[in-house]
């Protein structure tokens, strides 16, 4: 499988090329010697310079510099005001260059079965040299540029200091002194290799005698013997070796060995690793041939002409699992990049792909022919292979998600040594693997320092492995293999998709039990059964043969076409057959056919159930897509890796922008292993999936996330991690280990408790009790009933629901974590023996003061993770984790560790395992402000309980944990704790209004206290409920002490909180407590709150007492005559009193002088002046009430009013409207305060508003039977006319209601209206005027005279008199 991964076009052709190990960077330079720096991850250029001439922008930005630092300028020429000449090489250099160039010299040494115990660990980090920062390193004819890349400054040094000689090439020495830094080595066109110091900027030492031509190409590596080698090919065609070792030597070093090479000079020199021999040199030259030498005795093994007619131009050693015989890359100036299979047997060239087809077609003018100009091979990810043309830059990527040839062998309980099976070549191998008796000190965190001035315990540990291979027997095949173990672990089958064909060996005896055509297998989680994907006709591959002529090329692509087309009607014809072996080792077949679709199969996978992906053709709209899984929220990818070949061309580069409806079509259908029925609807497919062996949970692999679901008590998704470009993932309990191409991820995973587990849980007691009924019936007759109905009668658990919990911890990745942050200004050092520590001293004292002592002595890692652990190189095998330790098998059949002994990890993994208790005696090695980070992923786990033994939790995630795990004292005193409130509440203190206004010095505690509760009065109330449901009732009672003291204080708690406490001092029957409370409420004027607990006390008096203090009258008045309280007719004196102060002190309206004018004119509608100085009074009454004012209701007249009727249907409202003089119009309003009442008892009254100023106002009571239930009481209002003859006409309904409010605001508009005016409209009576059913009336009132209004109490004045209207 291959595809474009980035391209860049570009208008010169690419000559130079290099990629950044650890980062997304790539570093080119073109023809015209222009280079930039590439983000081909992200499709962005960071830096881009012309170093061949002079770049004005760095010239200009080195004097600014200069002139910033106050330096003089240099009498001669700046080294920036050089032209560089051409481009000779490009590369990076940091930290991570320094490590992974070292690691691979020493892994590749180490391959020599001499070099064990030669070479030490290949993951020992060397001292950090460029701390922290990146540079460009640019070698160029006439200088060589240092361009850091975090900071953009740079340093040039010119060819005069090196000599004065051009420079042709450059390489880093991996070994070097201290005191030197790092060194830079440089080829000359004198045949003399210069040695910079990057810590002084002067020439540090120079090998001479070796070439006597100019120096081409430069490399090191390191022998068998663990000595550092430096190997040189000049234009001479000479190979020359050196001593790399001599750092603290500064003479003139002479050459080891030189050999001839190649005839016209050595283009380019690079290392091969070898597995299980020597590393191997491989040389290419002028001579159009490629030579491979070998590393002990230097000696030719192998010389092929890789393209004839061509001369290679770039070499890369290569190792890639999907294409397991091809060693050696290289490219000549066509469309391809070529492949060297088994180069020291058969040394067959083989085109890897065609570039061209990769390439979109607007792109590549059909004039115009690709060529490839450089190539490099990612040194780190081996899938990566980024080529120079003369169109742009291409990243390809070769088939990322094939794996090594292995598979880990089960492991017995009692035994530390660990075996897994690898195929090499066409021989099968067991690797055993184990950790040696080496003790490891900084296993828990060790407090001492190392020397890069960090704690030990954040630093990774090292662990020391011990493993041997052994041979097994001879695979059929030596081609790209895929191998699996059975759940039971007795049986490993191997299966050759190239071929196909597959093998099922027994692992006792290694005998093949099962064999035959197939390109796909999987096996069962639960049971030793597999299902495989048969092909009937093997197809076979073409090869290709060196130097085709046309002919042979339209036969060699007829062939090829041909082989296509056998693979196309093979997968269509193939079947999923499903076998199962038993005990004695025989295979049978269960289903012959698996699935009715007719779709060809392109996956399958294993585990609790059957997957298989179909290749299905059709497209799936939008609409439909969206709608079949909740794993779809991202693009997927829809083809198997196991399905195509490694030379196939997959997508272009552009196939990551198709749409989401095309890349997550539903093609992958899961089966059950019993029925072999479909279960559920078509999934996207996944790259890979992996399968709990405990059949709890399972994650399915796309390229940007991990989608990660529950299979217990049903299949329910949990959710997805943002964890791309994951190559597999293994389980182990609730831990997911995940292997990406560049990092180590583990993923902490619990599902939670969701109500289909707790139904699940009660059906599972039932059939229980039920099965022990059954049973007991059976054995004791119809007298066992008695016993079972006392089990059934046992209280049942309190079970509270749980999210899911993901968690993901990076365990390794490839990039050097910095020991110090990078600087930003370049070092000043006179003197190369100056102490170059790089720990600033505040560092050093918190570092000290960070290092904590546990208990007996036991050093306490001072982070909450480790530092990331270094990932092995290329694609990785997970075999899982044994002996505290996260196991990896590399491309080479390397095993490597992952430590997990942190105590960050280590707490983490044994609480995921289930072993809460030893996972918080580990947490004593964990420092304490971590702590609260591992008690919230305890509590996440489920295991609120043992995570309250943590020590160094605080206090309020203390009582969260206290209220999860139902220990309600902890949680009461951490509630105290918390709130300072241990000293209050008390009947000693008598804590009231008083004694929180006069409080002494002695005192102030308390008002901390008060002020504590009410921050956690929440806290105090659900700790209240939570001991009311459990039955302590000691609990509630001294956490409602303390809420009742801060109650009583003003403003400490909120309306709600105090409606809260009023009702759970019911609940308790705290009535004198809540009596209390009622009173400091009136007395801080919370009327409101103080009615509602007095409610509750079931006191109207003290309800009404409530209102009337806090001037809430309108609320006394509905409450006195819902109740029919014989206050009613003081409290609707009183409250009309207070609408009349209102309405006596409500300032006139202003107007300006025009309308002043305008009312003069009009004519004026008072009769006297006796009329002018009268004021009707403000009169609402609740319906069915006589006038304060009127007549008694038992006198007769000739004008009385039929009495309201009392009907259950609701009367049509007619409002009143009353006028007065135009020449000053007033707009009284009143409003009254309501509270919140019990909804039997009271309610909140409406406002109503005029509707103009120059229309006659109306005033709308609303009916209780259809408005709002908390606004079902309304009042209206109209102040009588002081003439008594008049009668006024009824007004418009008037809309502007506000519900919101709780008191009305009457808005009344007192205006005299002329007699003549009134004969013509009939008096309305009171059933017209007043709704009967509406909790107030506005009746029209009569006569009144002075006295009479005075001994009634309304505080109407004493001049006014009433006018009757009937």
């Amino acid at each position: 499988m291959l595809r474009l991964r980035a391209l860049r076009p570009t208008n010169e052709k690419i000559a130079k090329v290099q990629l950044h190990p650890t980062h997304p960077w790539l570093v080119m330079a073109d023809a015209s010697d222009h280079v930039s720096v590439w983000n081909w991850e992200h499709r962005q250029v960071i830096y881009e310079l012309k170093a061949g001439g002079v770049d004005q922008r760095r010239l200009v930005g080195a004097k600014l510099e200069k002139l910033a630092e106050g330096e003089s300028e240099p009498r001669g020429k700046r080294a920036e005001a050089l032209r560089g000449g051409s481009v000779k090489q490009v590369s990076f250099y940091d930290d991570d260059v320094h490590y992974w160039k070292l690691w691979h010299n020493r892994s590749a040494a180490a391959e020599a079965p001499s070099a064990v115990n030669n070479i030490t660990s290949p993951f020992s980090s060397p001292a950090p040299s460029t701390k922290g920062r990146h540079f460009l390193v640019i070698c160029c004819e006439n200088k060589a540029i240092f361009l850091d890349l975090v900071t953009m400054r740079g340093r040039d040094v010119p060819k005069q200091d090196l000599d004065n000689k051009s420079l042709l090439c450059m390489e880093f020495l991996c070994r070097s002194a201290a005191r030197d830094g790092p060194l830079v080595l440089f080829g000359g066109s004198d045949g003399v290799i210069r040695v910079l110091s990057m810590l002084t900027w002067k020439l540090a030492r120079r090998y001479t005698g070796g070439h006597k031509g100019s120096v081409s190409c430069l490399m090191t590596f390191m022998a068998c013997s663990g000595e550092a080698l430096l190997v040189s090919g000049g234009s001479d065609g000479l190979l020359v070796l050196w001593s790399a070792d001599y750092g603290h030597d500064s003479r003139e070093l002479v050459p080891k060995l030189s050999l001839k090479a190649h005839d016209g000079g050595v283009a380019a020199v690079e290392l091969s690793h070898v597995v299980g021999a020597p590393p191997q040199l491989i040389t290419i030259g002028a001579d159009k041939t490629l030579a491979i030498w070998d590393t002990m005795t230097f000696k030719e093994l192998r010389r092929i002409k890789p393209v004839p007619k061509f001369v290679c131009h770039s070499v890369a050693s290569w190792c890639h699992p999907r294409a397991p015989n091809l060693d050696i890359l290289t490219c000549v100036k066509d469309s391809h990049i070529w492949a060297i299979e088994n180069p020291t047997y058969a040394a067959i060239t083989r085109p890897l792909c065609e570039l061209s087809s990769l390439i979109p077609p607007q792109l590549l003018a059909s004039r115009k022919k690709l060529k490839v100009y450089s190539m490099v091979a990612h040194s780190l990810q081996s899938h990566l292979v980024a080529t120079g043309t003369n169109i742009g830059v291409l990243v390809c990527e070769f088939d990322a998600q094939s794996l090594p040839p292995v598979a880990p062998l089960l492991t017995a309980p009692a035994s530390r040594e660990h075996a897994a099976v690898c195929v090499v070549k066409r021989e099968l191998k067991l690797l055993q693997f184990q950790l040696s008796n080496t003790p490891n000190p900084a296993l828990g965190g060790n407090g001492s320092s190392n020397d890069g001035g960090r704690v030990r315990g954040d630093t990774p540990e090292q662990l020391h492995l011990k493993q041997i291979k052994r041979h097994i027997s001879i695979v059929p095949h030596d081609s790209y293999s895929v191998l699996s173990v059975s759940s039971s672990g007795k049986y490993l089958a191997i299966v050759w998709p190239d071929i196909p064909y597959f093998s099922v060996y027994k692992v006792s005896d290694w005998s093949i039990v099962d064999s035959g055509c197939a390109r796909l297998l999987a096996w069962d989680t639960c049971r030793d059964r597999f299902a495989l994907l048969e092909s009937a006709v093997p197809p076979r591959m073409p090869v290709i043969p060196k130097g085709m002529s046309s002919r042979k090329a339209k036969e060699a692509a007829a062939a090829a076409a041909q082989a296509a087309a056998t693979a196309a009607s093979m997968a269509s014809s193939a079947t999923v057959q499903v076998r199962i072996l038993l005990d004695d080792g025989s295979s049978h077949i269960l289903m012959r056919s698996v699935g009715g679709r007719s779709d060809p199969v392109s996956f399958l996978d294993g585990g609790a159930l059957l997957g298989v992906a179909y290749r299905i053709s059709r497209r799936i709209s939008p609409v439909i897509t969206s709608g079949f899984s909740t794993f779809q929220s991202a693009p997927l990818s829809g083809h198997g890796s196991s399905s195509h070949s490694s030379f196939s061309s997959m997508d272009d580069g552009y196939s990551a922008q198709k749409s989401s409806a095309e890349a997550a079509a539903p093609n992958f259908q899961l089966y059950s292993w019993e029925t072999f029925q479909p279960v559920g609807g078509l999934l996207p497919q996944p790259e890979w999936t992996a399968w709990d062996r405990t059949v709890e949970y399972c994650a399915f692999g796309y390229q940007l996330y991990i989608v990660i679901s529950s299979l217990r008590p049903q299949f329910r998704y949990l959710g997805d991690v943002a964890i791309p470009y994951a190559t597999g993932a293994v389980w182990h309990r609730r831990q997911l280990f995940v292997a990406t191409q560049t990092t180590i991820e583990c993923v902490f995973v619990d599902a939670g408790i969701a109500p289909i587990d707790i139904e699940t849980k009660r059906r599972k007691e039932e059939m229980r009790l039920k099965e022990a009924q059954s049973k007991a019936v059976a054995e004791h007759g119809e007298l066992a009933f008695i016993t079972v109905d006392s089990q059934q009668s046992t209280s049942q658990e309190r079970i509270t629901l749980r999210p899911p919990m993901l968690q993901v911890v990076r365990l390794a990745s490839f990039q050097q974590v910095p020991s110090i942050p990078p600087f930003l200004t370049l070092p000043k050092q006179s003197t190369v023996d100056r102490d170059d520590s790089p720990i600033p001293k505040e560092f050093e004292e918190r570092k000290v003061n960070e290092v904590a002592v546990g208990g007996g002595g036991v050093a306490v890692a001072v982070t909450r993770f480790p530092a990331e652990q270094k990932r092995p190189v290329g694609p990785l095998v997970l075999a899982g984790v044994r002996d505290g330790a996260l196991w990896l098998i590399d491309r080479y059949m390397c095993a490597h560790a992952i430590s997990l002994s942190h105590p960050g990890i280590r707490c983490r993994c044994l609480a995921a395992y289930g072993d809460a208790v030893s996972a918080v005696k580990w947490a004593s090695r964990l420092g304490r402000e971590h702590h609260d980070d591992l008690a919230q992923f305890m509590l996440g786990m489920g295991y609120a309980t043992e995570a309250l033994h943590l020590p160094g939790i605080s206090k309020r995630l203390e009582f969260d944990l206290a209220m999860q795990s139902n220990d309600l004292k902890r949680a009461l005193q951490c509630l105290l704790t918390m709130s300072n409130s241990r000293d209050i509440g008390q009947e000693a203190l008598g804590l009231n209004l008083n004694d929180i206004m006069n409080l002494s010095s002695k005192k102030e505690n308390v008002v901390d206290a008060v002020q504590g509760v009410a921050k956690f009065a929440k806290e105090f109330l659900h700790l209240i409920d939570a001991a009311d449901a459990t039955g302590q009732a000691d609990i509630a009672r001294e956490a409602l002490k303390r809420l009742a003291a801060a109650g009583s204080v003003k403003g400490a708690l909120q309306g709600h909180e105090l409606r809260g406490l009023a009702l759970r001092l019911g609940n308790h029957g705290e009535l004198t407590r809540l009596s209390n409370m009622v009173n400091n409420l009136v007395s801080v004027g919370s009327g409101r709150e103080a009615a509602f607990a007095a409610a509750l006390l079931g006191d109207n008096v003290l309800m009404e007492k409530a209102w009337q203090e806090t001037g809430m009258l309108a609320e006394a008045v509905l409450h006195a005559h819902a109740h029919g309280r014989p206050t009613l007719r003081g409290l609707v004196q009183a409250w009309n009193k207070t609408l009349q102060k209102d309405l006596e002190h409500t300032p006139s309206t202003t107007m300006d002088a025009a309308s002043a004018f305008l009312a003069s004119l009009e004519e004026s509608k008072i009769t006297s002046l006796q009329d002018s100085a009268k004021k009707p009074p403000i009169e609402i009454l609740p319906p069915g009430m006589a006038s304060l004012y009127g007549p008694n209701p038992g006198q007769s007249g000739p004008k009385k009013p039929a009495p309201p009727l009392q009907s259950s249907q609701p009367q049509p409202v007619k409002l009143l409207a009353l006028e007065g003089p135009p020449a000053t119009p007033q707009n009284p309003s009143a409003s009254a305060e309501s509270g919140a009442l019990p909804p039997p008892e009271s309610g909140a009254p409406q406002n109503s508003a005029a509707s103009a100023p120059a229309t006659p106002e109306s005033v709308a009571p609303v009916d209780p039977l259809t408005s709002d239930p908390a606004t079902t009481n309304s009042e209206s209002g109209a102040p009588s006319e002081p003439e008594q003859d008049a009668s006024v006409p009824p007004a418009t309904e008037s809309s502007d209601l506000a519900p919101s409010l709780p008191s009305s605001d009457i808005a009344v508009e007192n205006k005299e209206q002329p007699l003549s005016a009134a004969s013509s409209v009939p008096a309305p009576t009171a059933t017209e005027g007043c709704d009967p059913h509406a909790s107030l009336s506005c009746p029209i009132t009569t006569d009144a005279s002075p006295q009479q209004s005075n001994n009634q109490g309304t505080g109407v004045r004493a001049e006014l008199s009433m006018i009757d209207f009937t």
